[in-house]
């Protein structure tokens, strides 16, 4: 059996560019060679795409240079079925005359690895499903309510699923008055607070307010990120647990549920998910409790109402799911994460699945996904061009 071609993208143009580093390369050294060719495709953060077996090394990243040996820049072909990574080569002698397109592989599948904005958010799913390859990864729309914290909870909301009291403001509105703001977040909800930029995520730019001084510098902070701010009542001394997802479709099943440990804060922040262990293993080196010592009741609360999300927004392949439990055991839901960090294999090597294979596991939801896909009629034939005639420079009639 000829091995599959299994491109693993990461990187791209966003504030968690060095942790979708570690997370594509962690994974691209955990497959299994005996099955899959790997190709490690890196969108740098100018958007350009390379690839190359350099890639699969983290030192190259510290600096990255694209002059390497071993990193060609590539592009997808977006021809629908094709999956050509294609490198264009110099032409050599006299009579060159530019560059040669080169088809580097056709790849069966993607593996997308990317967090945060042009890659987690839909945008890059988009373009797999316009290039009509298998990805492992859940779907646009799910993506987008994903990524976007905003529209997520008001998803969620309508949904009956428990979220926090929230609202939610503009960079321009805090620009033209910040008073104004402070005011509309005082009047929806008690401090303490926190302000989260809607479209990020590895707790970036995300801060506790307890008071109006505080409120300031939290919303100062979340809209350099992003325009767009959710603010959110806060808890006190809140436990944080996870559960992790893999399917697709109606199948489905949940991981161990972590408890993740902090530094001593009250928020669990980047520093906290990636700087406190071995910073090569990205969430992988976070501190946790697993099972979370919160009961079988509650463990089994999470797993069904995590299940029910993984169905609500159609995802596919592997999701965590973030809760926030409160003393009088009071579930919220905090966010899901379409693509965790080290695709959350560290949940799943508890129940005894280890990484290759649930590698395995999301190429698998990536194929079935595709043949679905392709069983819809994408043809529809009618009548309605004949007879159009169109008129004149600046439009036409019917």
């Amino acid at each position: 059996m000829s091995k599959k071609q299994l491109g693993i993208i990461f990187g791209s143009r966003s504030c968690e560019h060095e942790v979708s580093i570690i997370s594509g390369v962690q994974l691209a050294r955990s497959a299994d060679r005996e099955k899959y060719d790997i190709w490690p495709i890196y969108i740098a953060k100018d958007g350009r795409w390379y690839t190359g077996d350099a890639l699969l090394d983290i030192r190259t990243y510290t600096p990255f240079d694209p002059s390497k040996n071993g990193i060609k820049r590539v592009t997808l072909d977006i021809t629908a079925g094709s999956g050509a990574l294609i490198h264009y080569e110099q032409e050599k002698g006299l009579f060159a005359k530019g560059v040669t397109p080169v088809t580097v592989t056709r790849l069966d599948c993607v593996i997308p690895v990317l967090h945060g904005l042009h890659g987690e958010d839909g945008s890059l799913q988009g373009l797999l499903e316009l290039a009509n390859i298998p990805y492992s990864s859940t779907g646009i729309v799910g993506s987008a309510v994903g990524m976007d914290k905003i529209m997520m909870k008001q998803v969620f909301r309508g949904m009956n699923f428990p979220v926090l009291p929230d609202t939610y403001a503009l960079r321009s509105e805090w620009k033209k008055d910040p008073d104004a703001v402070i005011a509309k977040v005082e009047k929806t909800l008690p401090y303490p607070v926190f302000c989260k930029p809607s479209c990020l995520g590895s707790s970036i730019g995300v801060s506790r307010a307890n008071d109006r001084e505080g409120l300031k510098e939290a919303l100062d902070l979340a809209f350099s990120y992003d325009r767009r701010v959710l603010i959110e009542q806060g808890l006190d001394h809140p436990i944080e647990v996870n559960c992790s997802v893999l399917g697709f479709d109606g199948e489905m099943r949940t991981s161990v549920t972590e408890m993740p440990t902090t530094s001593g804060g009250e928020l669990l922040d980047f520093a906290d998910k990636y700087l406190t262990g071995s910073g090569s293993k990205g969430m992988a080196s976070l501190k946790r409790i697993m099972p979370a010592p919160v009961g079988d009741e509650i463990i089994h609360k999470i797993e069904a109402l995590s299940k029910d999300i993984f169905r609500a927004l159609d995802c596919k392949g592997v999701v965590r799911v973030d809760y926030m439990l409160t003393k009088e055991d009071q579930l919220y839901i905090t966010e899901i994460n379409t693509i965790p960090g080290s695709m959350a294999f560290y949940l799943w090597q508890e129940t005894g699945l280890p990484y290759a294979k649930l590698i395995d596991e999301l190429v698998a939801c990536a194929e079935r996904a595709f043949e679905e896909k392709n069983e819809n009629n994408f043809a529809f034939t009618s009548d309605i061009l004949n007879g159009v005639v169109l008129g004149g420079k600046k439009g036409g009639k019917l």
